[in-house]
């Protein structure tokens, strides 16, 4: 069996971009007070719980990414991309743990 080539559909992304597109979604899945979330807000929240912890927290419709704004689509993917390319790796790597879990808070009420 041959070794997979990588297509050139999923771009190489670093662990950099991954922490800059963090800094976007995070904002908007957890602003500072609930008067400031938009309705992008759940959706983002959604996509960060479940490669948090799928399981439990629940899933990303991938439909979502079809009701978002384009910049916020294309932050989820490059965070996607990036986990096609490496090993298991989670939010708390880019210093996101505490935060997952007020995000969960808020949307999951654990």
């Amino acid at each position: 069996m041959e070794s997979p080539v990588r297509r050139p559909a999923i771009p190489a992304v670093s662990f950099n971009d991954v922490a800059t597109a963090l800094a976007r979604l995070v904002p908007i899945a957890l602003p500072p007070t609930r008067a400031g979330e938009t309705g992008a807000s759940p959706k983002v929240a959604d996509f960060l719980l479940a490669w948090w912890n799928g399981g439990d927290n629940g899933h990303f419709p991938v439909l979502h990414l079809c009701n978002l704004d384009e910049t916020i689509a294309e932050d989820m993917l490059t965070v996607l991309a990036y986990l096609a390319q490496n090993p298991v790796i989670y939010a708390d790597e880019w210093g996101y743990r505490d935060t997952m879990a007020e995000i969960c808070e808020r949307y999951r009420g654990e």
